[in-house]
């Protein structure tokens, strides 16, 4: 067996379990709402459904490795568009991936070299394949704390030159998970000149791109970022987006990456063994979900009404304030964020899931302890049913 396998440490939501199975029975007659899970619940838009039914007959062949060149084309022209900058080459600088999940971490593997004794750098709290893919891949993760001054972003100038000079790979996530803040320009220029300086590569998550709050301001993305910088090669670069969050999706498991050519090619030499191509039926309803922003801009909607609705019950009670974009409120708890968890399902039957299972203790400090993460993704009734009930528990505790 691998022995890298034994270090890996428990999901969240497998903590999470462990965690509800010491709650007490929930009070007869109030149903279940689970808002722990990130996974969008609103209805899948009826173009890819129909593009899935029309493209049955891609079940008698082979996916290309390198995805369907006019899913390819796709994707770029839609990065054009959302980003304002010059569409990426389909040919060299675009990949479609089976989600952003899968993307991420065989990214990693391709670049973490397991011969040194290399760093992966990455926010605190985080997604958890970050780490995964990290240890996996032979290196070594580096936490930087969220600070709540700067509006849970990370200073990436508290990590000192040595921890650079041996780091491999960067993991950003804008707009971030679990708080939902946006890296702005300045930002993205710092990290720009860090690795220039000590060459690693970025790995840009942006799974949460489109789900922002106001349609005047779309959050900055890396490659646009990187355009405007005068870095038009992008490289060091490569920037990973799904269908999951912004089209409602999940279950396709469709995505890309996207950025540096050189990076590109070696990833697609990965990918020619990992096996990770994309089903002619999934990139024929992929092509409609990014070819059509109606049903986007609707569930963009969707979660603005829920957010306008939800946070005048929270913020009277909790430490919680809109975020920047994402369906996530990151919510402050007087205590124990893992005992308001179980609590709150023993008294409420509403689920959270505890802010200190999305990150690791440095230096003493946890930075999601004392805060939960609330999916808004059940229907808006349910939200708001449960942000009722959330209120209720802690006015009474």
């Amino acid at each position: 067996m691998n022995p890298r396998l034994a270090t890996l440490q428990p999901y969240p939501f497998e903590k999470l379990r462990l965690l509800l199975d010491q709650a007490g029975t929930p009070p007869a007659g109030l149903r279940a709402i689970n808002l722990s899970l990130g996974e969008p619940k609103h209805a899948a838009p009826q173009c890819v459904k129909d593009a899935l039914v029309g493209a049955l007959d891609g079940l008698s062949s082979y996916p290309p490795t390198k995805g369907d060149p006019l899913l390819r084309q796709a994707i770029s022209q839609w990065i054009g568009k959302r980003y304002n900058i010059p569409c990426p080459n389909p040919e060299t600088q675009v990949l479609p991936a089976l989600g952003s999940r899968e993307a991420l971490f065989a990214f990693a593997q391709v670049v973490l070299d397991s011969t040194k004794d290399g760093i992966v750098v990455c926010p605190n709290p985080f997604y958890q394949i970050y780490e995964g893919a990290a240890l996996l891949g032979g290196a070594t993760p580096y936490y930087v704390n969220s600070d709540p001054k700067l509006n849970f972003g990370c200073d990436w100038s508290t990590v000192p030159s040595d921890i650079w000079a041996r780091t491999q790979l960067l993991f950003v996530c804008s707009p971030g998970n679990p708080a939902g803040s946006v890296m702005n320009l300045a930002e993205w220029q710092t990290v720009f000149e860090l690795s220039d300086r000590y060459g690693f590569v970025i790995a840009s998550d942006e799974c949460y791109s489109e789900i922002y709050l106001d349609e005047a301001r779309p959050p900055l993305g890396g490659l646009q970022a990187a355009v405007q910088l005068g870095r038009t090669d992008f490289r060091n670069l490569i920037s990973f987006s799904s269908l999951s969050k912004r089209s409602s999706v999940p279950g396709m498991r469709s995505g890309f990456v996207a950025g540096d050519a050189t990076l590109m090619a070696k990833f697609l030499l990965y990918r020619t063994y990992h096996g990770s191509a994309l089903s002619p039926l999934i990139s024929v309803a992929s092509i409609a979900a990014w070819q059509d922003e109606a049903h986007v801009i609707d569930n963009r909607r969707q979660y603005q009404a829920k957010f306008d609705a939800v946070l005048p019950i929270l913020e009277p009670v909790l430490d919680v304030k809109r975020p920047d974009a994402s369906f996530y409120l990151w919510a402050g708890t007087k205590g124990s964020d893992s005992d308001f968890v179980r609590d709150l399902l023993t008294h409420t039957n509403v689920t959270t899931l505890p802010g200190s299972f999305v990150g690791r203790t440095v230096n003493g400090v946890n930075p999601g302890q004392n805060r939960i993460r609330i999916a808004l993704v059940a229907p808006l009734a349910d939200c708001v049913e449960a942000a009722h009930r959330i209120a209720d528990f802690v006015r009474k505790t």
